[in-house]
């Protein structure tokens, strides 16, 4: 692979990893809050009005941290990837620009209001400022799934003179492939929420602070959580999965490290691929599921790696293998975790259970890696295509920007970023101990 090309590869990569961290918990955190301040006015209790100004909180963390870390990130499609700018721009430009215009100031606007109104504004207003900023974020991750929904399975567009313009705007919108991944992606997105809300409650209730609280966010996070980890798996991930199978077989194939045609194909549960040998090592498998799990046949015919040509295989397969089984590992691990939660929780028990506290605290990472893991598999399945089975990667980056320049500006970041990640640790540790009894005056 050309130098310069790895390290615009590389650059864009860090810096995406790095930004998704926070608006992946704000758009699920979002909902919470909204869930929040109904209960608020359900039962008139000051006591969910506390708990929703806690989480709007370390929302305007994530928030401001989304922000600082998404600008940049515009102006590497012109520094780093020119020609696919230049080329894709006519399509592309037309949804970024509807998240910024539309989705990202209606979500800053009403968050402005959600946690500087409130003292201002009827409780039936306020609920509304929690609800907009919810749809403003939900929005905003629509606009952006549809820019890498039509990079993955490219819709509504012509192509004239090497450059793509919108022929339909509404089958770009309506891409089916959007579809399914953006119900994943947000499904996704509160799984971390739940997962965080639930880990701060259960590390109140095991320090024995702020108590009501701690049940409070342990109650919403395991509920939630619970559904969440199950839909995320079907039908999302299922119907996302198929989708895969439909317009990127080979995708499919190096995911589950199968190279060889096989008619009631098996399931990889653990092993390791040997792209060199094209066989997959150490094996576990479940006879037959591959083939049900995507064709819903137990002997449908799923094709191997080796009945594709070498240049349209994902250019990375034991990075795919792996970033897939992780997601999907730790995806049933969720399931698992939760689920125990909740009839834990349904049977009165789990405020007691240390155990069970503790796990729930300690898993607060893992759904990040679930999801970075899940970014992996979409966007490494896709090479060797920027826009899939149109313009190669190698073809749409900058032909004047420098491995060395590139590494420069790379070095930068890490640096710039290493420093708003220990500012980000310490703002949100710091509210984390403040608790929400410091978040208002009731």
């Amino acid at each position: 692979m050309d130098s310069a090309l790895f390290v615009h590869r590389l650059h864009f990569a860090f810096t995406i990893t790095f930004h998704y961290l926070f608006p992946q918990l704000t758009m699920g955190l979002s909902l919470l809050i909204v869930i929040l301040k109904t209960m608020a006015i359900r039962t008139g209790d000051p006591h969910y009005d506390d708990a929703a100004r806690f989480w709007t909180r370390i929302f305007g963390i994530n928030f401001a941290m989304g922000v600082v870390t998404g600008i940049p990130m515009e102006f590497q499609f012109g520094t780093n990837w020119a020609i696919f700018s230049r080329s894709a721009g006519g399509v592309i430009g037309q949804t970024l620009a509807m998240e910024g215009v539309f989705s990202f100031f209606l979500e800053s606007t009403f968050l402005g209001l959600l946690v500087y109104g409130e003292k201002r504004m009827s409780r039936a207003m306020h609920w509304f400022a929690a609800f907009a900023v919810f749809a403003g974020s939900w929005l905003s991750g629509y606009f952006i799934i549809v820019t890498d929904a039509w990079m993955q399975h490219p819709v509504g567009y012509t192509l004239a003179d090497g450059r793509f313009q919108i022929a339909s705007f509404a089958e770009m919108l309506l891409n089916p492939w959007a579809a399914w991944q953006y119900a994943h992606n947000m499904t996704a997105s509160v799984v971390t929420a739940s997962f965080v809300v639930a880990s701060i409650g259960s590390f109140y209730l095991l320090m024995g602070a702020y108590r009501r609280f701690g049940e409070t966010f342990v109650r919403l996070g395991v509920i939630c959580g619970c559904a969440a980890s199950i839909i995320m798996i079907f039908p999302t991930g299922d119907g996302q999965g198929k989708m895969i199978a439909l317009h990127q077989p080979v995708t499919l194939s190096a995911m589950e490290g199968l190279f060889d045609t096989a008619q009631g194909a098996p399931l990889a549960l653990i092993g390791q691929p040997d792209v060199e040998k094209l066989r997959l090592d150490n094996p576990v498998v479940v006879p037959n599921m591959l083939s049900f799990l995507t064709y819903q046949r137990w002997h449908a015919e799923v094709k191997g790696l080796r009945e594709y040509p070498r240049d349209r295989w994902p250019d990375n397969i034991p990075l795919l293998y792996f970033s897939y089984h992780i997601m999907v590992g730790l995806g049933t691990i969720f399931v698992a975790a939760m689920g125990a939660s909740a009839l834990m929780l349904w049977r009165g028990v789990l405020f007691t259970r240390r155990y069970m506290l503790w796990m729930l605290m300690l898993l607060l990472p893992f759904p990040y890696i679930a999801t970075t893991a899940g970014w992996i598999t979409a966007e490494v399945g896709r090479q060797p295509w920027l826009v899939y089975g149109l313009m190669r990667t190698a073809a749409g980056a900058s032909p004047q920007v420098s491995a060395g320049n590139a590494w420069f500006t790379l070095l930068g970041f890490m640096g710039l970023y290493m420093v708003l990640g220990l500012l980000f640790l310490f703002l949100v540790q710091r509210e984390i101990e403040h608790g929400p009894s410091a978040s208002g005056a009731h």
